[in-house]
């Protein structure tokens, strides 16, 4: 099947599901790169519903040439830093064959369902297919109540390069940043290196937790990372590589200064 008739196919599919849609997505062209498009705004809407196996095939066929053709990047093969086991990356975290990336999700931990959003949720969630989704609402289902900030999740990646996904609630910043934002944002990292680690995983790709759409300021978010992350190495052994994913010059430069330097930041980040 040529990749627009796979895409058309797909988006035929999801509009059964939800032909609630079919007005306004009967308005977009029919050329590759607005269907493409339309395909992961439908995605990104479409709730926790059963999987039909014809979709599943398409979607993932799709999903691992698109892959495929971004290339995968072999953590163990970055460059190192002042610390063999840390890592620090530029670019697209869906990439990185990892263990498993860190995404910055939502108390509901369903994904991102604004469409085609720029967000890190809808990002992992758009690569890894609408399996990840569903195993998040299963998860969610069992607990029963809203995922806690600080806290971790661990699912299959489906479609990504790395073999799971690592789920954290950063803290959301409303006012002026606070000890207890620091350190629950330190507990984001903390709890997932101590699931990753139980979990028998030996590499971890994380992203700049609640810097974006949760507003926590980035100096301090780096700083927290880098020390959270050095606290933890020193007393585990089962974790190999640690990758510190920044998407922008300017979170690069903040890593850049912590990890190449060497700093030993033990101490708990202070405010005020």
């Amino acid at each position: 099947m040529e990749r627009l008739e796979l895409i058309l196919t797909l988006n035929s599919l999801l509009l059964e599901d939800m032909p609630h849609y079919r007005q306004q997505a009967g308005g977009i062209p029919t050329e590759m790169p607005s269907q493409r498009r339309l395909l992961r705004g439908l995605m990104n809407v479409r709730p926790p519903l059963p999987l039909r196996a014809q979709y599943l095939a398409l979607q993932d066929a799709l999903l691992s040439a698109e892959r495929e053709e971004r290339g995968v990047v072999d953590v163990m093969a970055l460059p190192t830093t002042a610390d063999p086991r840390m890592v620090l990356w530029q670019g697209d975290i869906t990439r990185l064959n990892a263990d498993a990336i860190v995404n910055a999700a939502n108390s509901a931990l369903l994904g991102c369902f604004q469409p085609n959003h720029g967000c890190i949720d809808n990002a992992i969630h758009s690569a890894a297919g609408l399996q990840l989704r569903d195993e998040c609402h299963q998860i969610m289902l069992a607990q029963g109540h809203e995922e806690a900030v600080g806290q971790a999740k661990i699912t299959k990646a489906y479609n990504l390069p790395s073999s799971y996904v690592l789920h954290t609630v950063g803290p959301a910043i409303q006012g002026p940043l606070t000890q207890a934002d620091c350190d629950l944002l330190a507990s984001c990292y903390r709890s997932c290196l101590e699931l990753a680690a139980r979990s028998g995983l030996q590499s971890v790709a994380f992203c700049c937790i609640s810097t974006g759409e949760f507003r926590f300021p980035n100096e301090q978010a780096a700083d927290i990372a880098v020390a959270t992350v050095r606290r933890f190495l020193a007393v585990n052994e089962t974790i190999q590589r640690v990758i510190f994913d920044v998407f922008n010059a300017r979170d690069r430069a903040l890593y850049e200064n912590l990890l190449q330097a060497g700093l030993e930041s033990d101490a708990p980040v202070i405010i005020g």
